[in-house]
């Protein structure tokens, strides 16, 4: 359950400018139609919020907060916004998660000619463009907001405008209810054509919370005040595939490397047509463990036919193994015993096809040491398990990094930004140092799929019993498994302890 809250007037058919029409959709509904269907799957009851005059809506605001037991999300009520990015902002699991748009960056060409000053030397300035009728008074960096500005505080060189969603988990409910509160203390520092949601982000960080920021990317979103833009609108809109929008969005974007270029190429197209057809994630899961315990039977006889039909059916199976997560994700169909499944025999796969090979290896005539690498290998990868179950626990207790906090009233970002960067510095020293230096290297793409690959993730165990039982034979995947694997858990076991010291 989520509770949300709208900034605006209240959902229906004659509230203006709600009222504008969407000729360009099917049924021509209204703005407010359209986003009360949207919403009330998240919330039956919204909260309803005017702006007009902001004390009173932060106040209200903080009343809804300190009230909520469930995460929030804010958003315009003159809002035009396709479902799956209502769907993927509500999903985030950032703290607080706001939808930007930056400026675009100026041509190469021109930057040259210019005489830019470095931003560590660049005045605070009060933002005066515009972009998309919004004044340009934040600045965001990769992954959040890093500072934000009013009519009257300066922010240096903002770049980003707040468009209108945000998402906030229920543990930040609190913060957002004191953040709110401070502001209705201070609206004289605001002014007109400051934005709800901006002074709302503008507090937040300022209180020390980190904002994420996620853009538009494949999805639609505008706010709408008059006809002509709303017609503008649903024109954009209705050009927009979102169907294929949500169909890449339920691939996985942190795969391994054979999984991004062998596998979710054409995987997904086998989840929708799955979806469309009413399969469920669990019965595409059952797909991927016949076909392991098939492959497992085929490596089994020791022929070599049959071991190359054992490669085909292990490598499928992983297929079938992806696609019942994009099906979930796609058909919005998850569970926890859908979760429990897939993470128990996606094990139990791999475990029985080292059975089958060890198996074919004895009745091939070539005697059973070869068990004692198949116990090598089941018990590194149940370590490995073990391990990233563990660590993973230990993680989520971690709590998370203080930002730097300053001063609502503070007439600029300076000291704000002064503290974000004595943060860096102790940041950059040490076994952290080192961390944040192999975290950069990650921006060269050799590197990326390098670090992806040898921490040998599912996608390439598979590929790797796949390729060498059907080129080679047990022993040699065994040996691939347990060298490559034991890589693989020395890199992780090295990283986690520097993580857990830094």
């Amino acid at each position: 359950m989520t509770r949300v809250v709208l900034l605006g007037s209240s959902p229906g058919p004659d509230t203006a400018p709600s009222g504008l029409k969407l000729a360009a959709l099917p049924g021509a509904p209204t703005v407010a139609e359209r986003l009360r269907s949207q919403i009330l799957s998240l919330d039956p009851q919204p909260a309803t919020i005017e702006p007009h005059d902001v004390a009173a809506a932060l106040r209200a605001l903080a009343d809804v907060a300190e009230s909520a037991t469930d995460n929030l999300f804010i958003i315009p009520g003159n809002s035009v916004i396709h479902d799956e990015l209502i769907y993927q902002l509500t999903k985030a699991k950032r703290g607080v998660l706001a939808l930007v748009a930056k400026e675009p960056r100026p041509d190469l060409a021109e930057e040259a000619q210019e005489d830019i000053v470095p931003i560590d030397e660049a005045d605070p300035e009060i933002g005066v463009r515009t972009l998309e009728g919004l004044p340009v008074r934040s600045r965001a960096g990769k992954s959040r907001v890093v500072s934000a500005g009013t009519a009257t505080i300066a922010v240096t060189r903002p770049n980003t405008v707040l468009l209108g969603p945000i998402h906030i988990k229920a543990s930040q409910a609190d913060n957002l209810a004191q953040t709110c509160r401070e502001l209705a203390e201070m609206t004289d520092r605001f002014g007109p054509d400051d934005d709800l949601v901006q002074l709302i982000v503008f507090g937040l960080v300022r209180n020390g919370v980190s904002v994420g920021i996620r853009g538009r990317r494949d999805l639609f979103f505008r706010r709408v005040s008059t006809q002509e833009e709303a017609n503008e609108a649903g024109a954009e809109m209705s050009g927009m595939n979102e169907d294929r929008a949500r169909l890449d969005n339920a691939v996985k974007g942190a795969d391994g490397f054979f999984t991004t270029y062998f596998v979710s190429t054409y995987s997904r197209f086998i989840a929708r047509w799955a979806a469309r057809r009413g399969l469920t994630p669990n019965q595409v899961t059952l797909i991927s463990i016949v076909l392991g315990v098939l492959a497992a039977a085929c490596f089994a006889t020791g022929d070599r036919p049959w071991m190359v039909a054992g490669g085909v059916l292990i490598y499928f199976a992983f297929v079938f193994d992806c696609v019942d997560g994009q099906v979930a994700r796609y058909a919005r169909k998850f569970g926890v015993l859908g979760a429990w499944l897939d993470a128990t025999f996606d094990r139990f796969k791999e475990y029985v096809v080292f059975a089958g090979l060890a198996v074919g290896w004895v009745v091939s005539g070539n005697g059973d040491d070869i068990w004692i690498l198949a116990l090598a290998a089941i018990g590194l990868q149940s370590v490995r398990h073990l391990l990233d179950f563990s660590f993973g626990v230990s993680n989520r207790r971690k709590p998370p990094s203080q930002l730097p906090t300053i001063a609502l009233d503070a007439p600029d970002d300076r000291p704000l930004r002064k503290a974000l960067e004595k943060r860096k510095v102790e940041r950059s020293q040490g076994i952290r140092g080192l961390l944040k230096m192999w975290t950069k290297a990650g921006k060269y793409r050799a590197v990326h799929w390098a670090r992806k690959m040898v921490v040998f993730p599912i996608g390439e165990r598979f590929a790797a019993i796949a390729i060498t039982a059907a080129l080679f034979d047990a022993r040699v995947t065994f040996i691939t498994l347990v060298a490559w694997g034991t890589v693989a858990a020395l890199y992780t076991l090295t990283g986690r302890l520097m993580r857990s010291l830094a």
